[in-house]
């Protein structure tokens, strides 16, 4: 196990290399930079000489490796982000300021996603074909048929309709700038289940058939017939054998949940005027804001290959079959 880890762990360090490379290099690959197109729309309000200090204050004429050494030396050895042309603040501040919400945001609705997904795949899986199974089965195509915008402007409209709340955002606008409080919490609460159902359906429904369609799989084994034969309950042989094996998926889940921890749902959080860092990344890449951009793309990245790390260590444990692959 541990050698596993440890070789693990050592492919890591030249992937990073290589996703801050190319995430420095994609935010790159656009014609121009921040600043031309700050100045494409202020032609005669801004002089040559204002135009030159500027690109020199951004290191904007650096050559290219150098600028990726200035930002990725500054992240590493100062934990410095580097600064945003757009927001005139450091790149730390702003993905901060922003991560609190996100983080909220996509750990419950982490939560939603397995407490629905879970009981719902076994109950599928074990009552193959029976009404229940093609009831879910039909609302699980549903879900992953239906963009996550549509449905939030469905319930956006549900809910202002039939319970008066406010539409978009996650608080009400008398609490938007208001101290933290219980009465704050508990609007952020009322707000909360919009967000929650929408950037979670898609995630439940293909849960549900991955999770049907793994238990199917094992429920049909020689082992599960064995433990049948030898008298033990149903419901300790569906626990102690085939659902464990099929928890697989639900384990590999951890290598998106990080990235999206961070990330949010973009076009979901646009619609839904929620203060996370989804459109802060949209604005960045937009605007060609580099170092917010990049940031955001390297630290995605690397939850990414961090989050697939856990994953690979838990299903290593959970089924010792794979460490040996």
């Amino acid at each position: 196990m541990h050698i596993y880890i440890f070789k693990r762990v050592l492919m890591m360090i030249p992937t990073l290399i290589l996703i801050s490379i190319v995430a420095f290099l994609v935010i790159q690959l656009p014609p121009g930079d921040f600043l031309t197109a700050l100045t494409a729309g202020m032609e005669g309000r801004m002089t040559p000489e204002e135009i030159a200090y500027l690109r020199e204050r951004y290191g904007l004429n650096d050559p290219m490796w150098l600028q990726y050494w200035k930002w990725i030396s500054g992240i590493v050895f100062e934990g410095d982000f580097g600064y945003s042309f757009q927001w005139r603040r450091p790149v730390s501040e702003l993905i901060w300021s922003h991560l609190g919400l996100t983080v909220l945001i996509s750990f419950v609705t982490l939560l939603f996603v397995w407490a629905v997904s879970f009981p719902i795949g076994v109950l599928s899986a074990v009552r193959q074909y029976s009404f229940s199974d093609y009831f879910f089965t039909f609302i699980g195509f549903i879900g992953l048929a239906t963009p996550n915008f549509l449905l939030a402007l469905v319930l956006m409209y549900v809910g202002f309709k039939y319970f008066g709340q406010s539409v978009g955002g996650l608080f009400s606008p008398e609490y938007q700038n208001a101290p933290w409080s219980w009465a704050k919490l508990g609007d952020l609460m009322a707000h909360l289940w919009i967000p929650i159902i929408v950037i979670g359906t898609a995630k439940t429904a293909e849960l549900i058939r991955v999770m049907r369609a793994n238990l199917l799989d094992e429920l049909h084994k020689p082992y599960v017939a064995t433990a049948r034969s030898k008298g033990l309950g149903e419901m300790r042989t569906l626990i102690k054998y085939p659902i464990r094996i099929a928890l697989n998926p639900f384990i590999s889940t951890i290598g998106w949940v990080l990235p999206s921890l961070v990330s949010g749902a973009v076009i979901t959080a646009v619609v839904l005027n929620l203060p996370t860092t989804g459109p802060l990344l949209l604005g960045a890449l937009r605007s060609q804001d580099m170092y917010l951009a990049g940031s955001f793309i390297l630290m995605l990245s690397t939850l990414t290959v961090v989050g697939t790390l856990i994953s690979d260590i838990l299903l290593a444990w959970l089924d010792p079959r794979i460490r040996y692959q």
